[in-house]
């Protein structure tokens, strides 16, 4: 039996999309469908790893590995827009892994895909309309180092996690479904008042589709000089293509 290694080398840009239909049809019944919509739909917030084959997850760990060591860049920011919550992390562009990227952005326009997505969140799942939060390489190393309380531009992502830390140095996601981002008024703690915080633990090769723009979520701060390293691609509803969005918080965390 080839370990997921070998097995990764045989997934190519070209094959990736038929790698999937078989895999989400073997192992994503209509139940496990059911289930995982009820879930979403309550929680903004569903562990999907059973979507996607060992060789596939593989080959975009080793993908994203090597991205990470070209073209990482180093942000500690705060951002007004979402309440002055911090930013501090390594990250990688959407431009740079559409540039020297192949299988992320095989695996973003898999067909198969998008329809296993659509089927859980009950309506179409489709590619983002701005090519700038297609996709991103979110890099925590640092004692401290959290991703802070934010909302995303956009209505899903799944959100590979490519490496965790043990869950006692931080690292693990928290979220308040149900809200709504305001970016001229925040009110983020008044929402953290007012709501009931979920918790998750994820840990290396979990994989997770979420409702970023009604979901208020941060990251645990980090306790030590740990890594979590998490690919995020981002998709649209149909309520996301006409509407006028800006994009201060990527810039700041990208450009």
């Amino acid at each position: 039996m080839k370990d997921a290694c070998e097995l990764s080398a045989t997934v190519t840009p070209e094959n990736v999309d038929s790698i999937l239909d078989k895999h989400i049809a073997e192992n994503f019944d209509e139940e496990r469908t059911r289930k995982a919509s009820q879930q979403f739909r309550r929680e903004g917030y569903v562990k999907v790893r059973d979507l996607v084959p060992d060789a596939v997850f593989e080959a975009l760990q080793e993908e994203t590995y090597r991205l990470i060591d070209q073209y990482e860049k180093r942000i500690d920011v705060t951002l007004p827009e979402t309440s002055d919550s911090p930013r501090y992390m390594s990250t990688v562009s959407a431009s740079a892994i559409a540039e020297d990227g192949v299988i992320i952005p095989a695996v973003y326009a898999s067909e198969s895909l998008k329809a296993a997505l659509s089927r859980i969140a009950a309506e179409p799942v489709l590619d983002c309309p701005w090519d700038g939060e297609k996709y991103a390489i979110l890099h925590q190393h640092k004692k401290g180092d959290t991703h802070g309380w934010h909302w995303g531009d956009f209505s899903y992502a799944i959100v590979w996690l490519i490496e965790a830390p043990d869950l006692k140095y931080g690292g693990a996601l928290q979220c308040v479904p149900h809200t709504d981002w305001d970016k001229s008024n925040p009110r983020v703690m008044d929402y953290l008042l007012e709501n009931p915080i979920r918790t998750y633990g994820n840990i290396t090769r979990d994989l997770y589709f979420f409702r970023t723009d009604t979901t208020l979520h941060r990251t645990i701060p980090l306790s030590e000089d740990k890594t979590r390293i998490i690919l995020n691609t981002t998709f649209a509803g149909e309520r996301d293509l006409n509407k006028e969005v800006t994009h201060e918080t990527m810039g700041a965390m990208f450009d």
